[in-house]
Protein backbone atom coordinates (compact mmCIF):
# COMPACT_ATOMS: atom_id res chain seq x y z
CA UNK A 1 0.00 0.00 0.00
CA UNK A 2 1.03 3.82 -0.28
CA UNK A 3 2.57 5.26 2.66
CA UNK A 4 1.08 9.13 1.90
CA UNK A 5 2.78 11.61 -0.38
CA UNK A 6 5.75 12.71 2.01
CA UNK A 7 7.22 9.98 3.31
CA UNK A 8 9.61 11.36 6.22
CA UNK A 9 13.61 11.37 4.99
CA UNK A 10 16.36 9.51 6.69
CA UNK A 11 18.04 12.35 8.16
CA UNK A 12 14.37 13.01 9.54
CA UNK A 13 14.36 9.67 11.31
CA UNK A 14 17.74 9.66 12.13
CA UNK A 15 16.48 12.79 13.99
CA UNK A 16 13.77 10.90 15.60
CA UNK A 17 15.55 8.11 16.92
CA UNK A 18 18.21 10.39 18.74
CA UNK A 19 15.33 12.06 20.47
CA UNK A 20 14.17 8.62 21.30
CA UNK A 21 17.16 7.97 23.18
CA UNK A 22 18.22 11.83 24.55
CA UNK A 23 14.87 13.47 24.32
CA UNK A 24 16.05 16.22 26.19
CA UNK A 25 20.00 16.77 25.15
CA UNK A 26 20.99 20.14 23.55
CA UNK A 27 21.44 20.33 19.68
CA UNK A 28 24.88 20.64 20.54
CA UNK A 29 25.14 17.36 21.59
CA UNK A 30 22.64 15.69 19.30
CA UNK A 31 24.68 17.46 16.46
CA UNK A 32 28.32 15.99 17.76
CA UNK A 33 26.41 12.72 17.41
CA UNK A 34 24.63 12.68 14.02
CA UNK A 35 27.04 15.08 12.28
CA UNK A 36 25.41 17.56 11.14
CA UNK A 37 24.76 21.38 12.86
CA UNK A 38 22.82 22.47 15.88
CA UNK A 39 20.48 25.06 13.80
CA UNK A 40 20.10 22.20 11.10
CA UNK A 41 18.38 20.47 13.85
CA UNK A 42 16.89 22.46 15.71
CA UNK A 43 15.33 24.30 12.53
CA UNK A 44 13.83 20.71 11.48
CA UNK A 45 12.71 19.67 14.16
CA UNK A 46 10.44 23.00 14.37
CA UNK A 47 9.95 22.04 10.65
CA UNK A 48 8.44 18.16 11.50
CA UNK A 49 6.54 19.15 14.94
CA UNK A 50 4.83 22.24 13.57
CA UNK A 51 3.83 20.16 10.19
CA UNK A 52 2.06 17.48 12.80
CA UNK A 53 5.12 14.83 11.29
CA UNK A 54 6.73 13.76 14.28
CA UNK A 55 6.78 14.49 17.96
CA UNK A 56 8.52 14.18 21.33
CA UNK A 57 6.39 13.59 24.66
CA UNK A 58 7.51 12.16 27.87
CA UNK A 59 5.19 10.08 29.44
CA UNK A 60 4.67 8.53 32.74
CA UNK A 61 5.79 5.25 33.01
CA UNK A 62 3.15 2.51 34.44
CA UNK A 63 3.56 -1.09 35.58
CA UNK A 64 1.06 -3.28 34.49
CA UNK A 65 -0.98 -4.34 37.28
CA UNK A 66 1.73 -2.61 39.79
CA UNK A 67 0.97 1.71 39.66
CA UNK A 68 -1.85 1.41 37.06
CA UNK A 69 -4.06 -1.27 34.68
CA UNK A 70 -3.92 -1.19 30.73
CA UNK A 71 -6.59 -3.36 29.18
CA UNK A 72 -7.20 -3.80 25.31
CA UNK A 73 -11.00 -2.62 24.70
CA UNK A 74 -13.06 -3.66 22.02
CA UNK A 75 -15.74 -1.23 20.72
CA UNK A 76 -19.06 -2.34 18.58
CA UNK A 77 -20.55 1.00 16.83
CA UNK A 78 -23.91 1.78 15.26
CA UNK A 79 -23.71 2.11 11.45
CA UNK A 80 -21.79 5.55 10.68
CA UNK A 81 -20.57 5.76 14.22
CA UNK A 82 -17.23 4.27 14.23
CA UNK A 83 -15.48 7.81 13.43
CA UNK A 84 -17.38 9.79 15.58
CA UNK A 85 -16.92 7.63 18.31
CA UNK A 86 -13.17 7.23 17.81
CA UNK A 87 -12.70 11.38 17.59
CA UNK A 88 -14.94 11.37 21.19
CA UNK A 89 -12.47 8.74 22.77
CA UNK A 90 -9.53 9.96 21.80
CA UNK A 91 -10.24 13.19 23.87
CA UNK A 92 -9.82 10.75 26.82
CA UNK A 93 -7.22 11.04 29.21
CA UNK A 94 -7.45 7.38 29.94
CA UNK A 95 -6.81 6.49 26.29
CA UNK A 96 -3.43 5.72 24.69
CA UNK A 97 -4.31 4.31 21.69
CA UNK A 98 -7.60 4.83 19.15
CA UNK A 99 -7.57 2.83 16.13
CA UNK A 100 -10.93 2.17 13.76
CA UNK A 101 -9.62 -1.81 12.67
CA UNK A 102 -10.83 -4.29 10.12
CA UNK A 103 -12.43 -7.09 11.46
CA UNK A 104 -15.68 -7.92 13.70
CA UNK A 105 -15.40 -5.02 16.03
CA UNK A 106 -15.03 -1.23 15.13
CA UNK A 107 -12.49 0.03 17.39
CA UNK A 108 -9.65 -1.13 19.21
CA UNK A 109 -8.53 0.86 22.37
CA UNK A 110 -5.25 0.88 24.79
CA UNK A 111 -6.86 2.18 28.03
CA UNK A 112 -5.22 2.90 31.53
CA UNK A 113 -6.74 3.37 34.49
CA UNK A 114 -5.65 3.12 38.19
CA UNK A 115 -6.71 0.20 38.88
CA UNK A 116 -10.00 -2.27 38.25
CA UNK A 117 -12.87 -0.42 39.38
CA UNK A 118 -11.73 3.07 37.88
CA UNK A 119 -11.26 0.69 34.25
CA UNK A 120 -15.20 -0.71 34.71
CA UNK A 121 -16.34 2.96 35.77
CA UNK A 122 -14.54 4.44 32.39
CA UNK A 123 -15.84 1.53 30.52
CA UNK A 124 -19.17 1.66 31.88
CA UNK A 125 -20.01 5.53 32.57
CA UNK A 126 -18.21 6.73 29.23
CA UNK A 127 -17.35 4.26 26.53
CA UNK A 128 -20.64 2.38 26.78
CA UNK A 129 -22.69 5.40 27.80
CA UNK A 130 -21.44 6.92 24.43
CA UNK A 131 -24.71 7.07 21.50
CA UNK A 132 -22.61 5.20 19.15
CA UNK A 133 -21.54 2.61 21.15
CA UNK A 134 -23.65 -1.06 20.66
CA UNK A 135 -21.18 -3.50 23.11
CA UNK A 136 -17.60 -3.24 23.88
CA UNK A 137 -15.33 -6.05 24.91
CA UNK A 138 -12.49 -6.06 27.27
CA UNK A 139 -8.98 -8.03 27.78
CA UNK A 140 -6.82 -6.63 30.75
CA UNK A 141 -3.24 -6.65 30.42
CA UNK A 142 -1.49 -8.36 33.08
CA UNK A 143 1.99 -7.82 31.92
CA UNK A 144 3.76 -5.60 28.93
CA UNK A 145 6.69 -7.71 28.09
CA UNK A 146 9.95 -5.60 27.14
CA UNK A 147 11.27 -5.31 23.72
CA UNK A 148 14.71 -5.98 22.74
CA UNK A 149 15.42 -2.99 21.40
CA UNK A 150 12.37 -0.66 23.32
CA UNK A 151 10.18 0.55 20.99
CA UNK A 152 12.72 2.69 19.29
CA UNK A 153 13.69 3.09 15.66
CA UNK A 154 16.90 2.07 13.73
CA UNK A 155 18.61 4.78 12.29
CA UNK A 156 21.54 4.91 13.88
CA UNK A 157 24.55 3.26 13.81
CA UNK A 158 24.66 1.11 17.45
CA UNK A 159 27.98 3.57 18.27
CA UNK A 160 26.06 6.61 17.91
CA UNK A 161 23.15 4.96 20.10
CA UNK A 162 25.46 4.45 22.88
CA UNK A 163 26.72 7.94 22.72
CA UNK A 164 23.09 9.21 23.12
CA UNK A 165 22.14 6.81 25.97
CA UNK A 166 25.40 8.03 27.73
CA UNK A 167 23.82 11.50 27.12
CA UNK A 168 20.18 10.71 28.32
CA UNK A 169 22.05 9.39 32.10
CA UNK A 170 21.88 6.43 34.25
CA UNK A 171 18.62 3.80 33.23
CA UNK A 172 16.84 2.29 36.39
CA UNK A 173 17.66 -1.31 36.57
CA UNK A 174 14.68 -4.40 36.82
CA UNK A 175 13.02 -4.93 39.77
CA UNK A 176 13.28 -1.08 41.18
CA UNK A 177 9.93 -0.36 42.95
CA UNK A 178 7.13 2.06 41.31
CA UNK A 179 7.91 5.80 41.68
CA UNK A 180 5.73 7.39 43.71
CA UNK A 181 4.85 10.98 42.11
CA UNK A 182 5.09 14.10 43.71
CA UNK A 183 2.41 17.04 43.26
CA UNK A 184 5.32 19.21 41.39
CA UNK A 185 6.19 15.33 39.38
CA UNK A 186 2.63 15.35 38.34
CA UNK A 187 2.74 19.28 37.12
CA UNK A 188 6.28 18.52 35.50
CA UNK A 189 4.61 14.93 33.89
CA UNK A 190 2.12 16.76 32.50
CA UNK A 191 4.00 19.63 30.97
CA UNK A 192 6.39 17.51 29.08
CA UNK A 193 3.76 14.87 27.43
CA UNK A 194 2.84 17.40 24.70
CA UNK A 195 6.70 18.58 24.52
CA UNK A 196 9.62 16.67 25.92
CA UNK A 197 11.80 19.45 25.05
CA UNK A 198 10.47 22.36 27.09
CA UNK A 199 12.86 23.99 28.26
CA UNK A 200 13.46 24.12 32.13
CA UNK A 201 12.89 27.47 32.38
CA UNK A 202 9.38 27.44 30.95
CA UNK A 203 8.57 24.24 32.92
CA UNK A 204 9.13 26.39 36.02
CA UNK A 205 6.66 29.08 34.68
CA UNK A 206 4.60 26.55 33.94
CA UNK A 207 4.71 24.15 36.91
CA UNK A 208 5.09 27.50 39.55
CA UNK A 209 8.49 26.41 41.19
CA UNK A 210 12.33 27.08 40.92
CA UNK A 211 14.25 26.25 37.86
CA UNK A 212 16.39 24.11 40.51
CA UNK A 213 13.48 22.36 41.70
CA UNK A 214 12.37 21.28 38.23
CA UNK A 215 16.14 19.88 37.34
CA UNK A 216 16.30 18.15 40.30
CA UNK A 217 12.69 16.97 39.54
CA UNK A 218 13.56 15.60 36.44
CA UNK A 219 16.68 13.90 37.15
CA UNK A 220 15.17 11.94 40.57
CA UNK A 221 11.81 10.98 37.46
CA UNK A 222 14.67 9.82 35.04
CA UNK A 223 16.90 8.34 37.08
CA UNK A 224 14.00 6.34 38.66
CA UNK A 225 12.50 5.16 35.44
CA UNK A 226 9.69 6.85 35.74
CA UNK A 227 9.27 8.20 32.28
CA UNK A 228 8.64 6.89 29.11
CA UNK A 229 10.17 8.59 25.85
CA UNK A 230 6.99 8.64 23.61
CA UNK A 231 8.85 10.19 20.48
CA UNK A 232 7.27 8.65 17.36
CA UNK A 233 7.10 10.02 13.42
CA UNK A 234 3.96 10.36 12.56
CA UNK A 235 2.66 6.76 11.21
CA UNK A 236 1.68 7.22 8.08
CA UNK A 237 4.81 9.17 6.95
CA UNK A 238 7.17 6.75 8.53
CA UNK A 239 7.82 4.18 6.67
CA UNK A 240 6.08 1.77 8.45
CA UNK A 241 2.01 3.15 8.76
CA UNK A 242 0.24 0.01 8.85
CA UNK A 243 -0.46 -0.93 12.30
CA UNK A 244 -1.55 -4.27 13.23
CA UNK A 245 -3.06 -6.41 17.03
CA UNK A 246 -1.98 -10.07 16.46
CA UNK A 247 -3.62 -12.05 19.15
CA UNK A 248 -2.19 -15.87 19.81
CA UNK A 249 -2.82 -18.47 22.60
CA UNK A 250 0.46 -19.82 23.96
CA UNK A 251 0.47 -22.83 26.25
CA UNK A 252 1.16 -21.11 29.88
CA UNK A 253 4.75 -22.47 30.16
CA UNK A 254 5.67 -21.19 26.86
CA UNK A 255 4.55 -17.53 27.65
CA UNK A 256 7.78 -16.24 28.38
CA UNK A 257 10.01 -17.38 25.35
CA UNK A 258 6.67 -16.90 22.98
CA UNK A 259 6.70 -13.21 24.05
CA UNK A 260 10.55 -13.10 23.74
CA UNK A 261 10.07 -14.37 20.64
CA UNK A 262 7.90 -12.21 19.06
CA UNK A 263 9.45 -8.69 20.92
CA UNK A 264 12.76 -9.90 18.65
CA UNK A 265 10.71 -8.97 15.41
CA UNK A 266 11.67 -5.99 14.07
CA UNK A 267 8.35 -4.75 13.37
CA UNK A 268 6.63 -5.36 16.91
CA UNK A 269 6.28 -2.46 19.54
CA UNK A 270 4.21 -3.66 21.74
CA UNK A 271 3.71 -7.46 23.04
CA UNK A 272 0.89 -7.85 26.18
CA UNK A 273 0.16 -10.88 27.83
CA UNK A 274 -3.79 -10.67 28.43
CA UNK A 275 -6.98 -12.42 30.23
CA UNK A 276 -9.85 -13.40 28.07
CA UNK A 277 -10.58 -16.10 24.94
CA UNK A 278 -6.28 -15.42 24.00
CA UNK A 279 -3.33 -15.28 25.99
CA UNK A 280 -1.07 -12.79 24.41
CA UNK A 281 -1.69 -9.55 22.37
CA UNK A 282 0.99 -7.50 20.13
CA UNK A 283 1.13 -4.79 18.27
CA UNK A 284 3.31 -4.45 15.27
CA UNK A 285 3.78 -1.63 12.67
CA UNK A 286 3.90 -2.83 9.39
CA UNK A 287 5.44 -1.44 6.08
CA UNK A 288 2.43 -2.75 3.97
CA UNK A 289 -0.49 -4.88 4.17
CA UNK A 290 1.10 -7.80 2.95
CA UNK A 291 4.08 -8.07 5.53
CA UNK A 292 1.37 -9.17 8.01
CA UNK A 293 1.56 -12.92 6.40
CA UNK A 294 5.50 -12.72 6.66
CA UNK A 295 4.51 -11.29 10.52
CA UNK A 296 2.40 -14.08 11.27
CA UNK A 297 4.76 -16.50 9.62
CA UNK A 298 7.57 -15.22 11.50
CA UNK A 299 6.01 -16.00 14.97
CA UNK A 300 4.38 -19.23 13.94
CA UNK A 301 8.21 -20.20 13.34
CA UNK A 302 10.01 -19.08 16.38
CA UNK A 303 6.92 -20.42 18.62
CA UNK A 304 5.45 -23.85 17.17
CA UNK A 305 3.40 -24.11 20.42
CA UNK A 306 1.45 -20.84 19.49
CA UNK A 307 -1.82 -20.39 18.03
CA UNK A 308 -2.71 -17.18 16.11
CA UNK A 309 -6.62 -16.68 16.86
CA UNK A 310 -6.66 -13.47 14.80
CA UNK A 311 -5.52 -10.36 13.18
CA UNK A 312 -6.80 -7.07 12.79
CA UNK A 313 -5.55 -4.02 11.12
CA UNK A 314 -5.93 0.13 11.86
CA UNK A 315 -7.90 1.74 9.01
CA UNK A 316 -7.26 4.70 10.61
CA UNK A 317 -5.07 6.03 14.02
CA UNK A 318 -6.81 8.30 15.85
CA UNK A 319 -4.49 8.46 18.45
CA UNK A 320 -1.09 7.43 20.08
CA UNK A 321 -0.04 8.16 23.17
CA UNK A 322 -1.35 11.42 24.21
CA UNK A 323 -1.09 13.08 20.54
CA UNK A 324 -4.07 13.06 18.70
CA UNK A 325 -4.16 12.55 14.36
CA UNK A 326 -6.05 14.31 12.46
CA UNK A 327 -7.51 12.45 9.01
CA UNK A 328 -4.68 13.34 6.90
CA UNK A 329 -2.53 11.25 9.64
CA UNK A 330 -0.56 14.18 11.13
CA UNK A 331 -0.77 15.10 15.14
CA UNK A 332 -3.09 17.94 15.67
CA UNK A 333 -2.54 18.52 19.32
CA UNK A 334 -2.06 16.47 22.41
CA UNK A 335 -4.51 15.39 25.60
CA UNK A 336 -3.10 15.77 28.76
CA UNK A 337 -2.61 11.88 30.22
CA UNK A 338 -4.28 10.93 33.33
CA UNK A 339 -2.51 12.13 36.50
CA UNK A 340 0.39 9.11 37.88
CA UNK A 341 -0.31 8.19 41.39
CA UNK A 342 0.71 10.64 43.92
CA UNK A 343 3.33 9.80 46.86
CA UNK A 344 0.26 10.01 48.92
CA UNK A 345 -1.06 6.56 47.07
Amino acid sequence: MRTGESVLGEADLALIHALQLAPRATWTDLAAVIGTSPDTLARRWEQLTSGGYAWAGLLARHQASADALYAWVEVDCAAGQSEVTAGELARDPQTRGVHQVTGDTDLVLLVTCPDLVALDEYLVRRVQGLPGVIRSRTQVITRMHPLRNGPQLDQLTPQQAQRLAELNGPVAGPGRKPHRFTEADRRIVAALAGDARISAAELARQVGTSESTVRRRLEALATGGALFHHCKPAPRFSGRPVFALVKADVPPLEAASASAAVGRLRQTRLVTSVTGPHNLSAGVWLRSVDELNDVTAAVARAVPGLRITGTVLSLRVHKLGAQVLGPDGRRTHHVRPADPPSAEG
